[in-house]
């Protein structure tokens, strides 16, 4: 590669690197992980940064190239996955608590690869179903039904954390109406 196109992309990768390690720890549930994707996505985009640059929009190239990259994990051998770190800290300034991101990463482990792909990349990064589709390199129906998959399992659980959560505040409650010698 000519030195400008290598400045113009280790400018883009500066860029870009936390948002594609964000979107790789989302899939992968682990920072290591992640950086490992991210950085295998950079390597390929680097090796066609050419064919990259002339595709128009290298964000969506790089993009599906983690998906990918995150893909290849699961060829031939089954990965074990446990999503157990913090999240990655956003860009933005109303960003979730801890308890809310743990929780988002407790859903999200609870989930199968393809299913927390969907979820990731439609309600994480926002994108169509079309566009879904696409970096998924699957039908909008299959999107669809994994996103209604996914959010109907996702809602149960909550539906279950919550129960569990309320039998435990009325245990405390009743822990906290007993005084020595008995009831108050």
């Amino acid at each position: 590669m000519s030195g400008t196109a290598d400045e113009e992309f280790g400018e883009f990768m500066r860029g870009r690197w936390p948002a594609m390690v964000r979107l790789a720890y989302a899939l992968t549930g682990d920072l290591g992980h992640a950086e490992d994707v991210a950085q295998s996505a950079f390597t390929r985009a680097y090796a066609s940064w050419g064919r990259v640059r002339r595709a128009g929009d290298p964000d969506a190239y790089v993009r599906q190239i983690v998906i990918n990259e995150n893909r290849k994990r699961f060829r031939g051998n089954r990965v074990l996955e446990d999503l157990p770190g913090n999240l990655p800290e956003t860009a933005d300034d109303a960003r979730p608590g801890p308890e809310e991101r743990q929780a988002l990463l407790d859903a999200l482990g609870r989930l199968g690869p393809r299913q927390r792909a969907v979820i990731v990349l439609r309600y994480l990064l926002d994108m169509s179903e079309a566009e879904t589709a696409a970096a998924l390199n699957c039908s909008v129906g299959t999107v669809k039904s994994q996103a209604s998959r996914a959010l109907a399992t996702l809602r149960r659980d909550a539906v279950g954390t919550r129960r569990e959560a309320d039998a435990r505040d009325a245990t405390v409650s009743r822990d906290e109406d007993v005084v020595e010698g008995g009831l108050r």
